[in-house]
């Protein structure tokens, strides 16, 4: 049976350039594509199909998404930028399109919701620093063979 990573990552850190780059059988599992009406109900059940059918299976950071990934015992590991680098990531919303009420509400709430990734329980937490993106860290832990699985 194959064992899977649940990665929550933050927006901007890397989860659809890695989904594009990798030879890994991973899940991009946006959260925009599911139904609001059953929300995160629906996203956590495509979770747990998916669970040990691909090695990774990419998720939201959304606090909703986080909460019922921990209600639902689902091990995750949670990618997120340092709180320092909000200029870093404004700039990298900027670069890939983002429009601009995306980058306002990031803008607006970016020391509560880093914060709150900071202080979630129940997963391990990883702090990027500046100029690092997920690939960065799967392709180290990868090749130290130190990757936590399911």
């Amino acid at each position: 049976m194959k064992k899977t990573l649940v990665i929550s990552a933050f927006p901007a850190t890397g989860k659809t350039y890695f989904f594009n780059n990798t030879k890994l059988n991973v899940l991009d599992s946006d959260s925009s594509n599911f139904d609001k009406k059953d929300f995160p109900n629906n996203y956590i059940e495509h979770i747990k199909k998916n669970i040990n059918k691909v090695d990774i299976i990419l998720v939201s950071s959304h606090k909703e998404v986080r909460d019922a990934l921990v209600k639902n015992g689902i091990d995750f590991m949670l990618v997120y930028p340092k709180i320092e680098l909000k200029d870093e990531y404004i700039q990298r919303y900027k670069q890939r399109g983002s429009n601009e009420g995306f980058i306002q509400l990031i803008t607006d709430n970016w020391d509560v919701w880093i914060t709150e990734l900071k202080t979630q329980v129940c997963c391990t937490k990883i702090g990027l620093t500046k100029n690092d993106y997920l690939s960065n860290f799967i392709n180290n832990y990868l090749n130290k063979k130190q990757i936590l699985w399911i």
